[in-house]
């Protein structure tokens, strides 16, 4: 597996994952139109795009045998010392294969290279992917509900872990 920094020409592989985990991962959590809703807020090209230019986010794409299987996008400085994830899938036929550990693993390292001392994300309340997470070092900080528009919420936990 070869995990690689992404650019903005990186936008359609980052869609390609998200229309293809989104599904599996939320169906059950959030509404198929949260759903929906929520990967053309977050996924279409003028989000990307935003995050990839002034918002300043940084994406790294996993790859094996050349096929794109995962990404994770995140952002450095987001809170005094602490770097913010803000996006981690890995394809459904991957999934505990290990590239999530490799993909959060690269983005530890980033935040300490960049001089931040802690990493800090939500994840759905209900998200099987927090056990991922809290198996990882880090600890629910709070919840939180969010109000992203269109009548839809998140209802989060926000988790955060030392590097």
């Amino acid at each position: 597996m070869n995990i690689r920094a992404a650019t903005a020409a990186d936008i359609p592989v980052i869609q390609g994952i998200a229309h293809a985990t989104w599904p599996v991962a939320y169906t059950g959590i959030i509404s198929p139109a949260q759903i929906a809703y929520m990967l053309d807020l977050m996924y279409g090209t003028p989000a990307l795009e935003e995050q990839f230019g002034p918002k300043g986010h940084r994406f790294l794409i996993a790859e094996r045998d050349g096929e794109a299987i995962g990404f994770a996008g995140f952002e450095h400085h987001y809170a005094q010392g602490r770097s913010r994830l803000h996006k981690l899938y890995v394809r459904p036929a991957v999934k505990g294969s290990g590239v999530g550990h490799a993909l959060l693993e690269a983005v530890l390292a980033e935040a300490s290279k960049a001089g931040d001392n802690a990493i800090e994300l939500n994840v759905n309340k209900h998200n099987p992917a927090k056990d991922f997470y809290l198996r990882h070092g880090f600890t629910i900080e709070r919840d939180e509900v969010l109000d992203i528009g269109s009548g839809h919420v998140m209802d989060d936990h926000v988790l955060v872990r030392s590097i």
